[in-house]
């Protein structure tokens, strides 16, 4: 894949590895519902195997997102945020567009990602709740590092 960047105002997204400021993103993860406890090497390697789109407001990372495709039938949205004094400015809505219309992330079957909160800023790029979700399955570890509020309370037995 070929880096890529896009500009609106003083504004950018970009798919350079490089410009990726790993602390602001493990800080934001850490914490979120999603990935709390998430390594910083887990985050390292979780880019190195994605397609990471970082948001910038001139030189400072502001926001991210990672897509996880074989790049011939399915993508997975992972990792969306944007830092808290940046919202209400159309830049998760931007960056969705961006993904979405990416030239190497065309002609999927299949695009997914899971949200406990941002079902109305996806719906707008096409995404419903799984048309047929008997027909998905999920595993846990529980022996990951991570410590979602998705398994809280869930029974590993």
């Amino acid at each position: 894949m070929m880096r890529s960047e896009w500009k609106r105002g003083e504004y950018s997204i970009s798919t350079d590895k490089s410009r990726l400021d790993l602390n602001v993103i493990h800080r934001f993860l850490t914490t979120s519902y999603w990935a709390a406890g998430r390594s910083i090497e887990t985050v390292r390697r979780s880019i190195d195997n994605s397609i990471p789109f970082g948001v910038y407001k001139a030189d400072q990372q502001v926001g991210f997102a990672r897509v996880i495709t074989d790049y011939a039938t399915f993508a997975w949205i992972a990792d969306v945020f944007i830092l808290e004094a940046f919202r209400s400015q159309g830049l998760s809505k931007w960056l969705m567009k961006v993904i979405i219309s990416h030239p190497d992330l065309q002609g999927f079957r299949r695009w997914v990602l899971a949200t406990k909160d941002a079902h109305e800023l996806y719906r707008k790029f096409g995404f419903t709740e799984l048309k047929l979700p008997e027909r998905w399955m999920e595993r846990h570890d529980p022996n990951t590092q991570e410590r979602p509020d998705y398994w809280a309370g869930k029974s590993d037995a």
